[in-house]
């Protein structure tokens, strides 16, 4: 027990320490221009991801995973602080946590398993996109210096490994650019110019809302697509960073990791958040691996709030912005772009889709939703062939039908048409070794089958029935069809 604890939290010490301040420097201005999305103080957004990053430290199921304030939940806010305001945001808060810790509870975790891969890449390639995108907006009136800036940052960021990697070369990266910045006086936006950082603690604080059933109607639909946007952004960052760093991860507890850290976001004054890709991803790269990165993150975090506030604001976004830009670069699936002539086209068109509509949409869960879609279309449609070969023996007479494709709601039509029933004259034996029963639809089809050969006086045998098919068939009965 205290050995497992150990390698979950001292076994990578000295990178999870310096990797989990480099995110935390990274945090800052994401937090608050996620805050000035959603409409409410830069602090929200900063409390929100100190808080949520230090209780996942404990309670999430995927080591080394980011959690915090984050666009894709932002989006969904805007609204409801708009029109109810800030008090609303923070209840919805608490029953965001609350449903996803139910999910949880009811092994919700186990539905990623469902996501194909082709919208697992399109989903990472979109978040790239996304984040890429989003960093265009510091280059709006800026001068060259700050693409001197930021070229410069980018050098050190893939240069430094090469000759040392005493440090992550991300840290290293903000460290010497902001010197760089203040001994010359660079004039070039800075994490101050992005909102203003108070020295203060979050604190508990009970929301000022009168609890009502009319309050519950305005706060439930905001807080369920908050639980599911968190949750699906959630699980497929634990997944990408299962694949990258080839360990594996306790999805339901995430999700009940997640649904904890929002309720206790919302009583000390912060909005939902969920697992950030990017961030997640700079972890990992600078060699966070343990669940101390995490904790460092948000220690750190509220450190260089209360500590360091005239030094952060100080940070060229030009640093921060050549940090995202090696997380797009880094996150970006080329090889899907490099194999797309080569993968089934229905596999590509899903891939393409789910970029498009997470792009247009800035909607990760819509694009997800739409991938998994047509994916599920697409394999109904290449499920639902069935077929069978007759054959007649010259002695007896007696006409086999072997069924080969599985037999569900989608192939009963096709299945009906399988049989000659005004040509076949003899005992009829129907052989489902090659197939499976799925549904009731399924077993009405068996029946009817029966049922037309029974009127013509024509006795009908099934067999090869696998388990789970038979147990199907005789638990609804083919009689229900007028089967015999």
């Amino acid at each position: 027990m205290i050995q497992s604890i150990k390698s979950a939290w001292l076994g990578n010490a000295r990178a999870d320490v310096l990797s989990g301040m480099t995110v935390a420097l990274a945090l800052i201005p994401e937090a608050i221009a996620f805050s000035i999305i959603a409409g409410v103080n830069p602090m929200v957004g900063l409390y929100a991801s100190f808080t949520i990053a230090i209780v996942i430290a404990f309670t999430g199921g995927r080591s080394g995973m980011i959690s915090a304030a984050t666009g894709a939940m932002a989006l969904l806010m805007v609204t409801l602080v708009k029109d109810h305001g800030l008090e609303y945001l923070f209840a919805t808060t608490i029953l965001t946590g609350i449903i996803q810790f139910t999910l949880g509870l009811l092994k919700f975790g186990r539905l990623v398993t469902f996501i194909p891969q082709p919208v697992m890449t399109g989903f990472v390639n979109a978040l790239a996109i996304l984040v890429f995108t989003a960093q265009l907006v510091h280059f709006t009136g800026a001068g060259w210096m700050m693409y001197a800036l930021v070229g410069a940052a980018l050098v050190i960021i893939y240069g430094m490994p090469r000759l040392t990697t005493i440090i992550p070369s991300t840290l290293a990266a903000i460290i010497i650019i902001t010197i760089i910045a203040v001994v010359f006086g660079i004039d070039v936006r800075t994490v101050g110019d992005m909102g203003h950082i108070v020295s203060t603690l979050p604190s508990f604080h009970l929301p000022d809302v009168a609890i009502s059933w009319d309050m519950l109607k305005v706060i439930f639909p905001y807080a369920l697509s908050l639980a599911i946007v968190g949750l699906t952004e959630s699980l497929l960052t634990a997944s990408v960073l299962d694949e990258m760093t080839g360990t594996t991860s306790d999805k339901n507890r995430e999700v009940r990791g997640q649904g904890i850290a929002n309720v206790v976001t919302g009583f000390f004054g912060g909005m939902a958040g969920c697992a950030m890709i990017g961030q997640s991803v700079i972890n990992t790269r600078s060699g966070g691996r343990k669940r101390l990165s995490t904790l460092v993150a948000g220690v750190f975090l509220i450190v260089l709030i209360m500590v360091f506030r005239g030094v952060v604001e100080q940070i060229p976004m030009a640093a921060l912005v050549a940090v995202m830009f090696m997380v797009c670069f880094d996150t970006f699936d080329w090889r899907a772009l490099r194999n797309l002539h080569r993968v089934p086209r229905s596999d590509a068109l899903v891939m393409l889709i789910t970029v498009g509509v997470v792009v247009a949409t800035h909607d990760l869960s819509k694009g997800v939703l739409a991938g998994v879609v047509i994916s599920a279309v697409v394999f109904a449609w290449r499920a639902a062939r069935i077929r069978a070969e007759r054959s007649v023996n010259p002695q007896t007479e007696a006409v086999s039908y072997v069924i080969q494709g599985p037999l569900f709601f989608g192939t009963t039509m096709a299945f009906a048409s399988l049989f000659q029933y005004e040509r076949d004259t003899a005992p009829v034996r129907v052989d489902f070794a090659r197939s499976h029963v799925w549904d009731q639809s399924a077993v009405e089809a068996i029946g009817k089958m029966i049922a037309k050969y029974s009127e013509r006086g024509i006795a009908v045998e099934v067999y090869g029935l696998n388990a789970e098919s038979k147990a199907l068939v005789e638990r609804i009965g083919l009689g229900a069809a007028g089967g015999h």
